[in-house]
């Protein structure tokens, strides 16, 4: 029976993973970082070895994409530095590490769905620590571990796209959402489910990325219509162009991502966005 560490258990991601454990014939341990500390190399590997740990699933991450801008050491702590010692950690135990990364590793200037071999050029301070943490975790090679791009996560937990539009298509009669921003939404429960389906099957020799997000492909402004159309809610949605929202983090502008290989690898089925909706 697989032993099964999550990181970042109260995000998003370890939210819908504790909540369909009781599903699988796992032992998982559900840690946050006033538990389990993943910057402290000591601390994760003595827990490991305490706890007969054979799979790590790292859902924690500095995701505060704007305030990353500012703050390069604490995104670069967590998404690099952490990353680094838990794939040291796995490489020393013969631990698996599922790590998961974000399409924001990417520019979005190619306008095709993205392969997991595309080149990264991050935009912004929290993509180029991402990209850094999956650097990290390739060159320490971690036997039978995965990375995992995932994009647009949303919930039941913690804060999102979803629960903003909820909360705000209540409050107000009329919306702008960006427009030419393009991906697609994914229901962290969709993808909690997919990581705990392939565990038994990951079996690679050295570090493999793959792609994970719902079928098809879709706008912010058309997510949002989407959104108010289930609620039921008369919330007008009005487009926006990028720069009249400006932030302090560059997004990329198309980040779809090409599925086919975790599909194929591990013959999984991937939800259409709307379904999951």
């Amino acid at each position: 029976m697989p032993k099964i560490l999550v990181t970042g258990a109260n995000g998003q991601l370890g939210s819908e993973l504790r909540a369909i454990s009781s599903e699988y014939a796992y032992t998982f341990y559900f840690t946050t970082s006033k538990e389990l500390d993943i910057t402290d190399h000591d601390k994760v590997a003595a827990f490991c070895a305490d706890n007969h740990i054979d799979t790590i699933i790292n859902c924690a991450a500095y995701t505060a994409v704007d305030k990353a801008e500012a703050e390069r050491k604490s995104a670069d702590l967590v998404n690099r530095k952490a990353v680094k010692k838990l794939a040291k950690i796995s490489r020393e135990h013969a631990i698996k590490l599922i790590h998961i990364s974000t399409d924001y590793v990417f520019d979005g200037k190619h306008f095709k769905p993205y392969r997991e071999a595309f080149h990264t050029n991050p935009n912004s301070v929290y993509g180029q620590s991402k990209c850094d943490g999956e650097a990290a975790m390739i060159q320490i090679n971690p036997t039978h571990s995965i990375i995992i791009r995932t994009s647009w996560i949303y919930s039941y937990y913690g804060a999102n796209f979803v629960k903003t539009m909820l909360k705000l298509g209540r409050e107000k009669a009329s919306l702008g959402v960006i427009y030419d921003q393009v991906g697609t939404p994914t229901y962290a429960k969709d993808l909690a489910k997919a990581i705990l389906d392939i565990i038994p099957k990951i079996q690679n020799k050295n570090v493999e990325i793959y792609h994970y997000s719902s079928e098809g492909v879709t706008s912010w402004y058309d997510f949002a219509k989407e959104i108010m159309r289930m609620a039921k809610l008369d919330c007008k949605i009005n487009p926006i162009e990028t720069y009249q929202y400006p932030t302090p983090a560059k997004r990329p502008h198309y980040s779809v991502l090409n599925t086919s290989n975790i599909k194929k690898e591990f013959g999984i089925e991937i939800p259409y966005w709307k379904d999951s909706l």
